[in-house]
C-alpha cells in the first residue's frame, strides 16, 4: 500500500476537480447501481497516470458537451477494496491501472486501459472520452 503522503495529491487531481471518492466495496456498488452514467478512473502513482491519465480525462469532463452524471474514482494501491469491487465490475477486462470505465445504468460500456493510456498524449485520450461520453451520456 503507497503511503498517504504520496498518494492524497494524486488523488486531490482529481477530486479538487468534482470526482467522488470510491473508497469502500459498498461505496462502489452503491455508486455503479444508480441510473445513468458514472465515470470511474482508477487512479495510479505511475507516470503515465500523472502525464496522460488524469490530465487527459480533465480535459474530456472540461469540454465535452454531454457529460457523465457521476465522476468518481478510486486509487489503486491505496483504495484497495474499493478498487478490487471496481474490477469485478470490469471483467472480462483484466486489472489495470490506471484504467478509465464507463458504465450505464450500471453496466460497463467502455473501458480504457493502461495498454491505451500508455504513449499517448492526454489530448488523444480526452478525444477518445469525449466521443464515449457522446455516445453514452445525455
Amino acid at each position: 500500500m503507497y503511503p498517504a503522503e504520496i498518494v492524497l495529491p494524486m488523488k486531490a487531481e482529481l477530486t479538487d476537480n468534482g470526482f467522488e471518492e470510491l473508497t469502500t466495496a459498498d461505496s462502489v456498488d452503491q455508486t455503479l447501481k444508480q441510473e445513468g452514467t458514472t465515470l470511474v478512473v482508477i487512479n495510479s502513482v505511475c507516470g503515465c497516470a500523472a502525464g496522460t491519465c488524469r490530465p487527459g480525462v480533465l480535459m474530456a469532463v472540461q469540454n465535452a458537451t454531454k457529460r457523465p452524471d457521476r465522476l468518481t474514482t478510486s486509487f489503486a494501491g491505496f483504495d484497495m477494496e474499493a478498487v478490487n469491487q471496481v474490477r469485478k465490475h470490469t471483467l472480462p477486462y483484466p486489472p489495470s491501472s490506471p484504467a478509465i470505465a464507463l458504465f450505464k445504468d450500471g453496466q460497463l460500456v467502455s473501458m480504457v486501459e493502461r495498454h491505451q493510456i500508455e504513449g499517448r498524449p492526454a489530448q488523444v485520450i480526452a478525444q477518445h472520452l469525449i466521443s464515449v461520453f457522446d455516445e453514452h451520456c445525455n
